[in-house]
């Protein structure tokens, strides 16, 4: 996956992107936050540098809780698209559902496990009860770089 690029799109296509390269690391998270915002158990995410991440048509806008975390959504469909923050100034974190290439950004580690709904599996290869500290990081990333479970096309 590390030379591709991986074009997607929201639900109504008003708003496509683009990522190039491998993700820094993939995730699930299950926070009852991101629960409410997905409508699901959890969401999904591949974290890339901000240079190797565009809006390629439309434009988004921001929502969600409109403090913290610039989570920004399709005007028209309201997907959840992406995510930028001060905390990761210069990273984006893209929901990996809005890939046309979905499957293979398959989560390598989960966070906020004591919030999960029960029964609720991403299948991720690491596992935290809360979020990782910032100083492991630097170790899942590279971990991710050599992890044999993403999948191949």
């Amino acid at each position: 996956m590390s030379d591709d690029v991986h074009p997607g799109q929201c639900r109504c296509g008003a708003i496509r992107i683009q990522a190039s390269g491998a993700p820094l690391v993939t995730m699930a998270c299950h926070c009852t936050g991101c629960q409410r915002m997905t409508g699901g158990a959890y969401s999904v995410s591949s974290f890339y540098p901000a240079d190797r991440f565009e809006v390629t048509k439309g434009r988004t806008v921001r929502g969600g809780m409109k403090t913290g975390p610039d989570h920004e959504f399709c005007p028209e469909c309201m997907s959840w698209m992406f995510t930028t923050a001060k905390e990761i100034e210069g990273f984006v974190n893209v929901r990996s559902t809005m890939f046309d290439d979905a499957p293979r950004h398959r989560p390598f580690v989960e966070m906020c496990r004591r919030e999960a709904l029960p029964g609720a599996v991403s299948g991720a290869a690491r596992s935290y009860e809360g979020f990782p500290e910032g100083s492991e990081y630097p170790k899942l990333i590279a971990d991710y770089a050599t992890w044999d479970g993403r999948v191949k096309q």
